[in-house]
């Protein structure tokens, strides 16, 4: 083998070359061939590597296609490349399932592959069922029967990124050699893999990044507070890709929080006091709860779990506060899709309800305001007198009914009509004048005994 490398790397000459295989026997000569074959065969390998990872930044096509490359290279069954998800401390792959691309994901520390990843060593694994790590788990489901395991950290820049597994040599079992090509292939590829995680990443940013302008425009322009809390419930839960959500409000008049939408729930409305479970606990303290595991917590309440059949794992709470650091509520987020959640995930949930509590409070108001309105309506429907109301260019904006059955109008023909034009004449005169009155002394003016000529004839 020494002698392959030394004619590739150009150390030997040619005429050395001819005196050495002259000198060989035929069995030699066989052998350094297939050698040389061998050899051929793994730069062929590598220079397939280069040209494969030079023209995409997706891992969706990345890693397919390397783990083809290795899986022939090594004459080897099948093989896997997993990269480390820091952000959720698990690695993860990308393999082809029919016409899409499927990801598998597990704790970083989890198998040979994450102990490989852990350690930072290469391993070569004769019988895979006589080692402690491997989980015979997925044999069992798949049918597929494991006999070999090489398996090599992929390192870039002298960190360990990842890992490459492969799995049962076509002929025989892994040896040092093959360890080497793989060595030479997954660090030919490191590069291309950790530059295509970090344009994931990075897209993966903006998406989001356009997703929260995107979300916080549509809450923005809401002012009904039912559909507001729906749609920030619904965009709580796709944005943390998590199975449900539930956002209470604090009311002060009983001390509790309550909610109108809760996912997963039938009632119409939950109330709890604000200092009872994790989201009261949440809400008195004003700090983040991330719970990685809700059974394991004093706080969480699991009757709820027993009464719907549903099982909370992970649990996620952060208070709602407005610009003047007034607590309005609680978001609680359960069952993150993959792992626990993160301090990137508690991130994004604060960004998103800094901008729920501005439209939590826009719409508050404007239910405080419609039901005063309509408060005010049912009041000036209910009064025998007459009620006319101006705007400050003295135009008539409402008349109540009694008004209009008093002074004989039609609504459609005196809304917006300046009301100088609905009291003419001298005998009116004393209306336009107590109106200037009030509105330059800001006082109220009680005109007695006086009367009123109507447009159509007659007094009141």
């Amino acid at each position: 083998f020494d002698l392959v490398k030394a004619v590739f790397e150009r150390r030997l000459h040619q005429a050395d070359m001819d005196r050495i295989l002259a000198e060989l026997t035929a069995a030699d000569r066989d052998e350094l061939v297939a050698k040389m074959g061998a050899l051929l065969d793994r730069i062929s390998a590598l220079v397939e590597v280069y040209n494969k990872i030079s023209d995409t930044l997706s891992l969706d096509v990345l890693l397919p296609r390397l783990m083809s490359i290795v899986s022939e290279a090594l004459r080897a069954d099948r093989s896997t490349l997993f990269l480390n998800d820091p952000d959720h401390n698990e690695l993860f792959s990308r393999v082809a399932q029919g016409d899409q691309i499927g990801e598998i994901r597990f704790p970083n520390e989890r198998g040979i592959a994450g102990s490989v990843f852990s350690s930072g060593r290469a391993e070569i694994i004769p019988d895979a069922y006589q080692d402690a790590r491997f989980n015979p788990e997925v044999d069992r489901k798949t049918g597929y029967r494991t006999r070999n395991i090489l398996c090599t950290p992929i390192r870039c820049k002298g960190n360990v990124i990842g890992a490459t597994q492969v799995l049962n040599k076509k002929d025989g079992e892994f040896d040092d050699e093959d360890l080497t090509l793989l060595e030479a292939l997954t660090s030919q590829a490191a590069s291309a893999l950790e530059n295509a995680r970090l344009h994931e990443r990075v897209e993966k940013a903006r998406a989001e990044e356009a997703q929260l302008l995107e979300v916080t425009n549509a809450i923005a322009s809401e002012l009904r507070l039912d559909a507001l809390l729906t749609k920030i419930i619904a965009v709580t839960t796709s944005m943390l890709e998590a199975d449900r959500s539930t956002l209470f409000l604090y009311d002060k008049k009983t001390n509790e929080l309550w909610s109108r939408v809760a996912e997963g729930l039938q009632s119409k409305e939950i109330r709890i006091p604000s200092s009872a479970g994790i989201a009261g606990a949440c809400f008195t303290s004003g700090e983040i709860i991330n719970i990685p595991d809700a059974y394991a917590d004093p706080r969480f309440n699991p009757a709820v779990d027993k009464k719907t059949g549903y099982r909370t794992n992970t649990i996620l709470c952060l208070p709602v506060v407005n610009k003047e650091g007034e607590k309005l509520g609680v978001v609680q987020v359960l069952n993150k899709k993959h792992g626990s959640f993160t301090p990137i995930d508690e991130k994004r949930l604060k960004a998103f309800s800094a901008q729920a509590a501005i439209a939590l409070e826009n719409a508050k108001l404007f239910e405080d305001v419609t039901n005063e309105r309509n408060y005010n309506e049912s009041i000036l429907k209910s009064l025998s007198n007459g009620v006319i109301t101006l705007d400050a260019e003295r135009k008539v904006i409402k008349v109540n009914n009694a008004g209009l059955t008093i002074l004989k109008w039609k609504a459609e023909e005196v809304v917006e009509r300046p009301v100088a034009e609905l009291f003419p004449g001298e005998a009116n005169a004393w209306v336009l004048k107590s109106l200037e009155k009030v509105v330059a002394t800001g006082q109220t003016d009680i005109s007695m005994d006086v009367e009123i000529r109507l447009t159509g004839g007659g007094v009141v």
